[in-house]
């Protein structure tokens, strides 16, 4: 696949992006279910940045997010982030606050 191919009007990308998927078997569904997530998730890829969901249509693509969505990404491989101070591990890990999830139920007072 050669990256000069990839269109830079952002709704003519996003269905080189579907079209892209489709000849490699797969769809933003399929994905969608492999990631655990609903359609809707990959989807909001097309309207703002989302890294982890950008990542995930990289890597289904054999591409870098940075080749997607270079007005998004810095050349070393970091997201632009709108709010700066959210650490990009905090967001798709989740394991950092891992007591947070150990509350209970706020109504109940029961364990999650």
């Amino acid at each position: 696949m050669n990256k000069t191919d990839i269109p830079l009007d952002p709704t003519q990308r996003w269905e080189w992006i579907k079209y892209q998927l489709r000849a490699k078997g797969t769809s933003l569904a399929k994905l969608a279910r492999e990631l655990g997530v609903s359609d809707t998730a990959v989807k909001n890829a097309k309207r703002t940045a989302y890294p982890r969901m950008e990542r995930a249509i990289a890597k289904a693509l054999g591409l870098k997010p940075i080749d997607l969505w270079p007005e998004r990404w810095t050349s070393n491989g970091q997201p632009h982030r709108i709010r700066k101070q959210r650490a990009e591990k905090n967001a798709t890990s989740g394991q950092e606050h891992s007591e947070v999830y150990a509350l209970g139920h706020r109504k109940s007072g029961r364990e999650a």
